[in-house]
């Protein structure tokens, strides 16, 4: 299909893009799955983190949003696992200073599957991109203008299995002692200025071929 050849080559084509949008026609109405994925990183130290994950979340001024879908959080530390606010606003205020407190995707879901199938979709995505080492919060937001999205922040610290206190999770690693330093940056996503990280292009390529899988599982292939 259209969308297979599409999301084969992929690759090579988003690698001179930060956002990309790509209509694929599904079937010969001229039906089009929209493909959008782009990645940001909010600063430590200006409350960004806190402020991203109300407004994912639909919490505090945002509360009265109708187009909330579903929204997830998974990997908080312990001393968060009971209000996930609290470890954002940790990210704000204990990384190192001009630190990034968070990553996100924003990524465009198919209009053709339902909201259930949608959220599958993302749910699958962030097993696989992310898995159980970082923390993350994802929400799906649809205003039903036909523009169905996803954001899905999350921290590059990646947890290893040690259960650390705040002030020590945001800590420089220790690669000796692991237990005496904080948890260790994922520094995949260190590139210089005006480069992409393999990562980034590694999701991307992912996030097409997930779509074609859902796609193809709900018959709109």
């Amino acid at each position: 299909s259209c969308w297979r050849k599409t999301a084969s080559a992929l690759y090579g084509f988003l690698q001179s893009r930060e956002t990309v949008r790509q209509g694929v026609p599904l079937d010969n109405k001229g039906s089009m799955a929209i493909y959008h994925l782009t990645t940001r990183a909010g600063h430590a130290h200006v409350g960004q983190a806190g402020r991203h994950a109300k407004y994912i979340e639909r919490e505090g001024i945002y509360q009265g949003r109708s187009d909330l879908i579903a929204r997830e959080i998974g990997n908080m530390p312990t001393w968060a696992k009971e209000d996930s606010a609290e470890f954002w606003r940790a990210c704000d205020d204990l990384e190192r200073a001009n630190g990034r407190a968070y990553r996100e995707f924003e990524v465009a879901l198919p209009r053709e599957l339902p909201h259930k199938e949608q959220a599958a979709l993302v749910r699958q995505f962030v097993s696989e991109q992310l898995g159980d080492r970082h923390a993350y919060a994802w929400a799906i937001h649809d205003k039903g203008d036909g523009n169905p999205h996803a954001h899905i922040m999350f921290s590059e610290r990646i947890q290893d299995g040690i259960d650390r206190p705040k002030e020590q999770y945001f800590k420089r690693a220790n690669g000796k002692i692991p237990e005496h330093g904080g948890c260790r940056k994922d520094d995949r996503w260190n590139v210089g200025r005006g480069q992409k990280s393999e990562v980034l292009f590694e999701a991307r390529a992912r996030w097409a071929d997930l779509q074609n899988v859902h796609l193809e599982r709900a018959g709109e292939l």
